[in-house]
């Protein structure tokens, strides 16, 4: 079904988390274009609208204007210069994203071919949750989880158990 570099793992936590808090019924917009997931979860029932590759930094249109009532984010957070303006601008109610957490055994991914393919942030737990504190987010669940590599060497030891994921469902709250 999928290619043999489909994230099978990632993908299989997000869906189940998603399953979990999001209706079938519910729009959603997922920021990003589309993708694997994406598709999965349109196959799986869902309604999904992506953004259509726009820099987020810039311009938020998209979300501002969207009548989703659930945004989701996975693994994008961390290619924004700015995540609090995107955050902030967020119209639903519900939320639903992924990031990679901060190891403190490799520098955050860098792309010297591709300048918006790069990792300006790898967060913290806690600085993550602080981000979706201030844009008025209130974490109802969130998950972390590992992402072991079939390599041999000290890092791909050490990513055997050490969180490597967070996934988080929040609520927008009136401030």
């Amino acid at each position: 079904m999928y290619s043999k570099n489909f994230p099978f793992k990632r993908y299989r936590i997000t869906t189940d988390f998603i399953s979990k808090h999001i209706d079938k019924n519910e729009l959603i917009l997922d920021l990003g274009v589309q993708n694997p997931l994406s598709e999965s979860l349109k196959k799986d029932g869902y309604k999904i609208i992506n953004t259509n590759g726009e820099d987020l930094d810039i311009n938020q249109s998209m979300i501002e204007q969207n009548k989703a009532t659930v945004v989701t984010a996975f693994q994008i957070f961390e290619h924004l210069l700015n995540p609090f303006q995107v955050l902030n601008s967020i119209k639903a109610k519900k939320l639903v994203c992924s990031i990679p957490l901060r190891l403190w055994f490799a520098k955050a991914y860098r792309n010297f071919n591709d300048i918006r393919d790069n990792h300006f942030h790898e967060f913290e737990d806690w600085q993550f949750r602080l981000l979706l504190e201030k844009t008025g987010w209130k974490i109802i669940e969130e998950k972390k989880f590992t992402n072991p590599v079939k390599k041999i060497g000290i890092r791909p030891f050490f990513r055997m158990f050490t969180y490597r994921y967070m996934i988080i469902y929040a609520e927008k709250i009136d401030l």
